[in-house]
Order: structure tokens, then sequence, then C-alpha cells
């Protein structure tokens, strides 16, 4: 940390901005919230919120459109303070090689911290001028079995909110109670936009919201039906987690104090199914493509960029790498991720309109050699319970159906389940962040693979395909005697 003398984020700044910082040219106090978005993240800021920025930096006419923010989970308080403190301003960076460049992002308008005042929540869900109700809730967050795709009604937070509705824990409490006091207020139709990594996320946002209110309020069922659209989509950009890095690098860097400044690539890409009940903004102005079909660009993005990351980030942790660019950039990893992509996901995507799917993956591994973007292992390497069977088990399925290479796929599932066993080569700790956790550590630890396997709601069918089985246990005793990097050479060179 350094001791430089910065100037706090505020909005009464805005006029008097460093000369290499941008700022809202718009006055934002003629902006009304017309979406609600549930997450206020790194990602929503460096991605959603930009979008909108971009639009009402080109002049849009309609003001209507910018952003109340939501926070539902106890870990939300830092950033309910700082936007708070800073009049939900924010600095965005976007960095690449030694090349920097700042803006202060003005679409955020409102936060909410619903952890502590759910009532204001459910409020602005059944306010008229709501038109958008967007989610950034993780892959996590939709609490659906990840081999059925069904909902959980098991889960603790979903048996909370089935019991304690005015004091929710998921998207689906708040958004229960908060939806019916929009019908009861006959105050109009409103799209729910999920904007996470899962293929088909507007039907997995709908297929787990209505199983909830199957559970917790029959009558809202036909209501939503009626009213409520959902919109796929796919989202990319590559966002780390804010850390007293990002911090420092804005205080030095641009002379501002921000509590939570978000650091992102360049790259971004938004592509939306055009179905949007209630109307929405012209996002089209500034790059978003709108479509009758998302379904060939989400494939394309979880199969091979969150796959891939995936595949990075428990063997590149195991072999000793704590940033992906580090793993990027290593030559062993190299020939491995370029066949992974080429010959076990390729041959699986369908053609996608208006994209070259070599250009697409050179594109992929310079974003993720980028040394810029200091993004940990450890946060792709997060949540490897919901994100392994939307990211890998499917290519590996398909492969199995139709006997094609699943070798490079599977170590990254053997990697995933050695980086449970939560101890390195070495013998030092590795921190497991996974709604799974202690469930899956002591499946892990124990070395019984068979009751790993046997987790249905998790592998599916996987864990009894018997080829799957047989090179999974193969891969899984390398890395165990000879450890990752061996392992990964010998991959690498067909064994």
């Amino acid at each position: 940390m350094t001791n430089t003398i910065a100037t706090p984020i505020s909005s009464a700044i805005l006029k008097d901005l460093p000369k290499n910082v941008k700022g809202p040219s718009y006055d934002r106090a003629k902006l009304k919230e017309g979406i609600l978005h549930i997450g206020v993240g790194g990602f929503h800021r460096s991605h959603q919120a930009l979008y909108l920025d971009d639009l009402f930096e080109a002049g849009e006419p309609n003001w209507d459109w910018a952003i109340c923010g939501v926070g539902i989970m106890p870990q939300d308080a830092a950033m309910n303070k700082a936007l708070k403190d800073q009049d939900c301003l924010y600095t965005l960076v976007e960095r690449i090689g030694n090349k920097s460049s700042a803006r202060i992002i003005g679409s955020l308008k409102e936060y909410l911290f619903g952890y502590e005042q759910p009532e204001a929540v459910f409020d602005r869900i059944a306010d008229p001028a709501i038109k958008i109700i967007s989610l950034t809730a993780t892959e996590g967050g939709y609490c659906f079995h990840q081999g059925s795709g069904e909902l959980d009604l098991e889960n603790k937070s979903i048996q909370n909110d089935l019991k304690n509705p005015q004091k929710p824990q998921t998207i689906f409490g708040y958004l229960a109670t908060g939806l019916e006091r929009r019908r009861k207020a006959n105050a109009g139709p409103v799209t729910l936009l999920s904007c996470d990594n899962l293929q088909g996320n507007g039907h997995v946002a709908k297929r787990t919201l209505l199983a909830f209110c199957a559970q917790s309020n029959k009558d809202l069922v036909p209501w939503i039906e009626q009213n409520v659209s959902f919109p796929n989509c796919m989202v990319d950009r590559i966002t780390p987690a804010t850390t007293d890095a990002e911090r420092d690098f804005v205080r030095t860097t641009y002379g501002l104090e921000d509590a939570f400044p978000v650091v992102a690539e360049p790259f971004k890409q938004w592509v939306v199914e055009d179905s949007f009940i209630s109307g929405r903004p012209a996002l089209e102005k500034v790059g978003v493509q709108f479509t009758s079909d998302v379904a060939p660009y989400e494939k394309m993005k979880i199969r091979l960029l969150n796959a891939t990351h995936s595949a990075m980030g428990y063997l590149g942790y195991l072999c000793g790498y704590r940033y992906i660019y580090e793993i990027a950039q290593a030559p062993e990893f190299m020939p491995y991720l370029k066949a992974l992509m080429d010959e076990e996901v390729t041959p699986l995507i369908d053609n996608v309109p208006g994209v070259n799917l070599g250009e697409y993956k050179a594109s992929l591994m310079e974003r993720f050699a980028n040394e810029s973007i200091k993004d940990q292992a450890l946060r792709i390497c997060m949540d490897g319970s919901s994100k392994l069977p939307k990211f890998i088990f499917p290519s590996i399925s398909e492969q199995l159906a139709l006997n094609g290479p699943i070798r490079r796929l599977t170590l990254c599932v053997a990697s995933w389940i050695r980086f449970l066993e939560a101890k390195d080569e070495k013998g030092e700790e590795i921190p497991i962040q996974d709604p799974m956790a202690e469930r899956l550590t002591k499946a892990a630890q124990s070395g019984d693979l068979k009751a790993l396997l046997a987790m249905t709601d998790i592998f599916g069918d996987l864990g009894s395909n018997e080829r799957f089985v047989k090179e999974l246990t193969e891969l899984l005793a390398s890395l165990h005697e000879k450890g990752a990097r061996k392992t990964l050479g010998s991959v690498v060179a067909g064994k």
C-alpha cells in the first residue's frame, strides 16, 4: 500500500476529474431506475452497467433505464458501504499489457442492501417503474440439482425462504415475495434477465422460480407465466475480484480513492434474446447483439471459454501457479489447452453466426494470457460443484456417445477431485470455496471415488459410464503418484 494522497470518489468530483479519467457527461439527476439488478459484483459493474453507461453517453433520449442495485448476501455489506459513500459511483479500469484507461461509471443510481432491508427490495420489485429485473447470482445461486436441473427443495437456504418469506436468503425468496406484491398492486409485466454462465439461463431462471413458487405461492405461478418474460443471454468479460492491489493501482495511477473499483480486460460481449415483455433500452446502439436464438453463442462460450478456464484453474493450481495468466503462458499448458479446445470441444460446437471459431479460440488464449489482469486461479476454482456440470460434463457425455476423445476433459475432472482434497502436493492447505465443500471434501479425502461419482445430483449418470470411470481413475491415480506436472506431460504426450 502507498501513502499517495487521492481524491475520494463522489458526485462532487465529476466536474473536476483528473485529466486521465473520463466521467459521465450526462446529467445523472435525470436518470430514473428502470432496471433492478440483484448481485452487484465486479462482473455486473464491468459489463451490464458499462453498456448502460455507454448508452447514456451516446445521448439516448430515454433516461428511464438506470440501475437500482441489490445485494442480498451478508458479504455484500462492503459493497453497500462503498457505493453509499460514493454516491453509487465507481472506477472501471480496463487493462492490457502496460496500458490502462479509467472512467467513472454513472449508470448505477441506487443500491439496496436487502440482507438488512428485504422490505425495500420487495417494494422495488413491485414498483411499476421497474421493467427489467436482472441477475448475476453465480451458477450456484439457482440452487438446482446439477444432474437433473430441478430445484433443490432440500437446500437449507431454499428451506429458509419457504418458511421465512420475509427474511429470504436466495433470489427466489426475494423474487417470489416481490412479484406477489407486484401482482397485487397490478404494477404490470416485467422481464427477468439472467446474466449468469448457464446455458439457457432464461429457461433455468423460469424453471427454478416456478418450482419455488409452486411450493410457496401456487396462485403466483399462472401470473408469472403470463406476465414475466425470461430471455436467454450470453455474457462475456474477464473480471477479477477486487483486491487491495486494484485499489492501490487506482490510487497511484489516477489519484482516486475508491473503496471498490473494478478492473477488467478490454474485451466484452453481450448477446441477448430479444424477448422483453415490458420494453428495453436500445442497447444495440452500443454493441449489444439481439437475436432470436442465443443458444449457439452460449454453447460456444460455456464449452470453450468457461470449460478451458476450469481446466486451467484446478490443474494450474496443483502445478503451483496462482494466476490465470501464468498458466496461459506456461509452455507445458499451451498444447494441452489447444488440444482440449480443438479436439474434444470444437467438434461439438454448431455453426455460430458471424463467428470464426479458430479466431475465437486464438483470442481466448490471448485474453487468458493478459498479465495485467491478475485473475486468481482460486477465483476460477470456486463453486466447482455447479460449474463442472455445466462447463465440462456435457462435452464429456457427448463425446462418450460419439466414442470420441475425453482424456483432456477428464483430466480437468480428476484435477478438481484432487483439488477437493484440500491439500496440495507440498501438504499446504487449499482453500475450498463451494456450497458443497464439506460433502465433497470429505468424499475426496476418503479416496472413495465410487462414493463421489454416486452423487448423481452433481455427476448425473456419468458415474455409471465404464470408459469415463476408467480414465478418471487412471488420471486421479497419476495425480497422486506422479504429481500434476508429470500427469500433464503424459496427457500432452498422448499417454
